[in-house]
């Protein structure tokens, strides 16, 4: 039996922290140059690192029936979620009319959604394509979505499309490409850059946090195709750098939370009720600190990670019964 390689799912649990210790952080980046500064770091990989992994893992692409367990995976837990969240939306901001739009993802459902396109377009490309110029292609139509005038929200077409080749990159890289990454004096340059980049955004507020997002047109961030695609490229590197170092800093050691990293779904999909609320009810005049925050979203992380919510909501996300429910042999 191949014993389990933990970690991957330590990446996961690493990375579905900081997903939600930065959507904590959003409502005061502008309040402390620190919490902006942590904010632009964190987004510089959270989820570009969660694309690669993810792609890491569709190897399976091609094996039959592969593209409908994905299709059940990703689109029946979405459309629930879309509903619910909307129907959340409606009650906590008070709105006049319940409005469910299926063209655009609520929140972070957006993920769901690139993904399911992620491996459509995965599938065709490694039919197709061969893997260098597949990269290339990945790159330049991530360089030219930016160019589109309409809306990039809409099937979260933009963000499909500018994060397609982490995940693309993903699927080609081999195991064995990860250990130069653990070699001290890769970690100590990584280390080194991460810092840099982190007193740069100190001392340099004024930076569109919009451009990590990868939604936004060239036009809605106020660049023209020229210096869009610029600014793009520069971020681009900017994510693989980063990727790069959080990679090297997750240990392989297995802890009593490393195979909660397998329930990331729950936690991704559950945290925004829990955000939006804590946003909409925060009354305070001074941001909490970064330990309160820090804490928080451990807490949040392990507690919608933990055994007991992946047994009540597998129902919804994976079409399962409920591990309690579920009789030997069944």
């Amino acid at each position: 039996m191949k014993k389990r390689d933990y970690y991957f799912d330590n990446v996961r649990f690493v990375l579905i922290f900081f997903v939600v210790f930065g959507h904590l952080l959003r409502p005061y980046i502008y309040e402390s140059p620190l919490i902006y500064a942590l904010y632009m770091s964190i987004y510089l990989f959270h989820m570009p690192a969660f694309i690669f992994v993810s792609g890491y893992f569709a190897k399976g692409i091609m094996r039959p029936g592969y593209i409908k367990k994905v299709t059940r995976k990703l689109l029946i837990p979405l459309l629930i979620f879309h509903v619910i969240y909307s129907a959340f939306y409606f009650w906590i901001e008070h709105e006049e009319t319940l409005s469910i739009s299926l063209l655009i993802p609520e929140w972070s459902l957006w993920f769901l959604l690139s993904l399911f396109f992620w491996n459509i377009l995965l599938r065709i490309t490694v039919k197709w394509v061969k893997p260098a110029l597949a990269i290339v292609l990945a790159i330049g139509l991530g360089l030219l979505i930016g160019m589109v005038p309409e809306s990039l929200h809409v099937l979260s077409i933009g963000r499909t499309f500018v994060f397609f080749p982490f995940f693309l990159i993903g699927y080609y890289t081999k195991r064995e490409w990860f250990a130069p990454l653990f070699a001290t004096p890769a970690r100590i340059v990584l280390l080194l850059i991460a810092a840099i980049l982190f007193l740069f955004f100190y001392k340099n507020t004024s930076i569109q946090i919009e451009w990590l997002f990868g939604s936004g047109s060239y036009d809605d961030l106020g660049a023209n195709s020229l210096s869009g695609v610029a600014w793009r490229s520069l971020v681009y590197v900017l994510n693989v750098i980063m990727i790069a170092f959080i990679l090297s800093i997750v240990t392989h050691k297995s802890f009593f939370f490393t195979t909660w990293g397998q329930n990331t779904l729950y936690v991704y999909l559950l945290h925004g009720f829990f955000i939006q609320t804590s946003r909409h009810l925060n009354t305070l005049e001074r941001p909490p600190s970064l330990f309160v925050l820090f804490l928080t979203a451990a807490a949040l992380t392990l507690l919608l990670s933990s055994p007991l919510a992946a047994a009540l909501f597998r129902p919804f996300l994976e079409q399962k019964r409920p591990g309690f429910l579920t009789k030997k042999g069944d």
